[in-house]
């Protein structure tokens, strides 16, 4: 049995990633703490998990940015973008860091599983290996890590045919200037617990942990030439699905006609705008079911439904998926995932954080296409979810990328890595390559 501390930010599509990490290691006897923030303490004690605080310094509700930071409201573009790194992810560090300093006094750890925005663990990698338990990063959306080969994350740039390398330095050579005061904020409080700058960048210091696990398979995530030697991609974790019940209305999907599935996943689900509603009005003159569920919000909150729509709050995704033709989404990446496994094509809208990066890999990966906009019209959804209802390559993909997920070792994967790993309390970290800032 191992002694296990997962590490979360208090965002709500990260928590929930790795409560499915943590639930499992649970399950398999091991003694497992969950370090995140006060909204999520039920939902981590479900898992079996000891729930720990994080103290107010770095405890927020995601759900109400602005209402925390009310200075956010005016700021646009890159300007918000350098908020958000500040002060949602760079000024919680040290707090973060000294949370989990004192679990690890109160109980040593083995491992400690951590999500990339809960800087306190990369303040952790400070420490000699033979000093700290070993620290695994856990990709829960698009692979963040640096590369030669890629633009810099956020940009939702996929790799250039021409002159790749050359316009990725340019790109990060502006992300710096763009970031330069969060980075500032970092470096200090590196400074005040290390007495040193932190190494690398803010997305990248999964390159200093002892493993990185990226929760896809290759073919969805673009190739680098210089990744990290400790880099495993495990394949989407098998979380059981919604075990919603039937909706009345679930006769109808007897093939008769091809379903088009639209969400917008279980937070980012308040804009209509964004998928569900210019979904609707862009397929409601053909011959195609189009399947919506909310994410839990009321079903009265949605716009009138035409007569090829049917809807529900929750549908058991195991049931829906393998009925559904074209899965529109607005970026959500597990929704993603979950998708693929099941070899469903997918047509992603715009939106913020990470969703450009899973847009842009989706298009990519040639499992669908991706619209920019985060509130797509009508016309330019329409075009894109009949290209890839039509054209078969867009299936093919994806049941290619399915079938390498079905081959991925999933848990079993992730618990191999965990077990190396506490194996070798005194194993060095990795020596990669830190891109410098």
């Amino acid at each position: 049995m191992s002694s296990i501390i997962v590490v979360s930010a208090p965002f709500h599509g990260h928590v929930t990633s790795l409560l499915t990490v943590a639930e499992s290691f649970v399950n398999r006897g091991d003694d497992v703490r969950f370090i995140t923030g006060a909204r999520f303490a039920d939902r981590v004690r479900a898992t079996g998990a000891t729930y720990v605080p994080l103290p107010a310094a770095a405890d927020f509700d995601d759900r109400s940015i602005l209402e925390s930071f009310p200075e956010r409201a005016r700021l646009k573009g890159i300007t918000a973008i350098a908020f958000d790194v500040e002060h949602v992810i760079a000024r919680p560090a040290k707090a973060q860091y000294e949370t989990l300093m004192a679990a690890l006094a109160a109980d040593p750890a083995d491992v400690v599983l951590s999500e990339p925005l809960f800087l306190g663990a990369a303040f952790l990698l400070a420490h000699p290996r033979s000093a700290r338990p070993a620290v695994i990063f856990c990709s829960i959306s698009a692979l963040p890590v640096e590369s030669r080969d890629t633009a810099p994350f956020g940009m939702g740039l996929p790799p250039a045919r021409i002159l790749n390398r050359p316009r990725n330095i340019a790109l990060a050579a502006l992300n710096r200037r763009v970031l330069r005061r969060p980075y500032r904020v970092i470096d200090d409080l590196h400074g005040e617990v290390h007495g040193t700058d932190m190494p690398g960048t803010f997305v990248d210091w999964g390159r200093r942990a002892d493993a990185i696990v990226q929760f896809t398979v290759p073919s969805f995530e673009y190739p680098r030439s210089d990744a990290p030697a400790e880099l495993h991609f495990v394949g989407p974790l098998s979380a059981a699905g919604s075990q919603a019940p039937l909706p009345p209305w679930w006769a109808d999907l007897d093939g008769s006609r091809p379903v088009i599935h639209v969400t917008q996943g279980t937070f980012a689900n308040t804009d209509y705008a964004q998928a569900i509603a210019p979904t609707l009005l862009a397929l409601a003159g053909d011959d195609v079911l189009v399947v919506v569920t909310t994410g839990g919000r009321p079903l009265d909150t949605l716009p009138p439904l035409p007569h090829n729509a049917r809807a529900a709050t929750y549908l058991p995704y195991d049931e829906l998926l393998p009925r559904t033709a074209v899965y529109v989404t607005n970026g959500g990446y597990g929704g993603v995932q979950y998708a693929l496994r099941y070899g469903v094509p997918i047509v992603a809208t715009g939106g913020k954080e990470d969703k450009p990066e899973v847009g842009a890999r989706v298009a990519w990966s040639g499992v669908g296409r991706r619209i920019r906009s985060e509130r797509p019209t009508p016309r330019a959804l329409r075009r894109n979810i009949l290209a890839v209802l039509n054209q078969p390559r867009y299936r093919q993909a994806s049941r290619r990328v399915a079938a390498d997920m079905s081959a991925a070792p999933g848990f079993a994967g992730v618990a191999e890595i965990v077990d190396r790993l506490a194996a070798n309390p005194t194993r060095s970290a990795p020596e990669n390559t830190v891109t410098p800032r």
